[in-house]
């Protein structure tokens, strides 16, 4: 049996979720190596991710791989993931979701003196700490985990703000200050969780699929395609699974977060999709619509 290739953006990051799938695939008797792939958010570093305007910045160049047959599958950040997948691919596993909450790294949010300076590449993360903190200035950061961190060590932030996930990966969790609660920082749909995408029928993600992280982020993306939205723009949502309930929370916010729309849903898990498309119909009735036709037509 020849060995698999597994498709992998070339950060730091990236490359220990590509490994940790293939310690994961070893286990359990399938060899596989690692193909580095640049991707288009890769190659653009100097511009904040909500105005290059593409979806799939992550993940395009390798679905092309994955459909020419030169991997046999990729694995991606679920939060960079597209909600419609190219035909011919699927979302063949979701494994067990690490912490979905934000991190602020350097100062807890109540500590963050007044005028503090912000570093983040989300609009998500930047409308949310406007509606919390008014008074703070949030200003773009791109980069790599190390980068980023980099940039505060130096003193170019009072802090920034990254995803737990990546930080407790790479054995930096010492580095958060706080986990923002999602009342106060609604993460992103599906982060901290990993995706991995083969072609149609492989039969390859089966033995790393988990049950209840793939519910979770299912209904998280049935929101996000629900509003019609990417994974750069500010649309924050966070199931949650109790017994055999799930309960999805979702915020839509300017991107000045003067105006922030959040509600909650809950029903059977089993209707996770059905959950997700609920509340995003609900958003969309009380503001959302607007808030994100606003977006839109500035981007």
């Amino acid at each position: 049996m020849t060995d698999m290739i597994i498709g992998s953006r070339g950060s730091h990051l990236a490359l220990w979720q590509a490994e940790w799938v293939a310690a994961q695939l070893a286990a359990r008797g399938r060899k596989a190596r690692i193909q580095i792939i640049k991707t288009t958010g890769d190659k653009i570093t100097d511009v904040a991710l909500s105005k290059i305007g593409s979806k799939g910045l992550f993940t395009k160049e390798l679905e092309e791989a994955l459909l020419r047959g030169e991997i046999d599958l990729a694995v991606h950040s679920l939060k960079d993931m597209p909600t419609e997948i190219p035909a011919g691919l699927e979302l063949a596993a979701v494994p067990q979701r690490e912490d979905p909450r934000d991190a602020l790294i350097g100062s807890t949010l109540h500590e963050l003196k007044q005028g503090a300076r912000v570093g983040t590449s989300s609009l998500r993360r930047s409308a949310q700490l406007r509606a919390a903190r008014p008074d703070l200035t949030v200003e773009s950061l791109r980069g790599n985990l190390d980068t980023r961190l980099r940039k505060l060590d130096k003193g170019q932030f009072d802090a920034i703000v990254l995803a737990a996930a990546g930080l407790r990966r790479l054995g930096w969790a010492h580095r958060i200050a706080e986990a923002l609660p999602v009342e106060i920082m609604c993460p992103a749909p599906g982060q901290g969780a990993l995706a991995i995408e083969t072609r149609e029928g492989s039969g390859l993600g089966e033995l790393l699929d988990d049950n209840p992280s793939r519910l979770a982020v299912t209904a998280e993306r049935a929101l996000l395609g629900g509003l019609g939205g990417g994974c750069q723009v500010p649309i924050g949502a966070h199931a949650r699974l109790e017994g055999e309930t799930l309960h999805l929370r979702a915020v839509v916010a300017s991107p000045d977060g003067v105006n922030l729309i959040a509600r909650q849903s809950s029903g059977a898990a089993a209707d996770a999709s059905a959950i997700g498309e609920h509340l995003a119909r609900l958003l969309l009735a009380e503001g959302a619509a607007a808030i994100l036709a606003s977006v839109y037509g500035a981007a």
